[in-house]
């Protein structure tokens, strides 16, 4: 039992930090595309808000502040609870 618990332990340890940076870049990745995306917004904390949303699900963010949907299915087929686009 000690020894599953040790091996436990041990594998958490390693994996973490890993986990962690591929996580901390992928938010830095959302954050700078989605920077872009939503610099003429009229309401940029909605904005960043709902592009971060998108981007961390899809992975992309399409260029360009307006349009460009085509780049990113994914990003372009989110829609809310009332069947709108999703993201901006």
């Amino acid at each position: 039992m000690k020894l599953l618990l040790t091996t436990l332990l041990l594998l958490t340890l390693v994996l973490t930090p890993s986990f962690i940076q591929t996580t901390m870049a992928g938010s830095s990745y959302c954050d700078s595309k989605c920077k872009l995306r939503c610099a003429k917004a009229g309401v940029m904390d909605r904005c960043l808000k709902y592009c971060g949303i998108c981007c961390e699900e899809c992975k992309c963010v399409p260029s360009g502040t307006y349009g460009n949907k085509h780049e990113c299915p994914c990003y372009r087929d989110k829609k809310n609870n009332k069947g709108k686009p999703k993201c901006p």
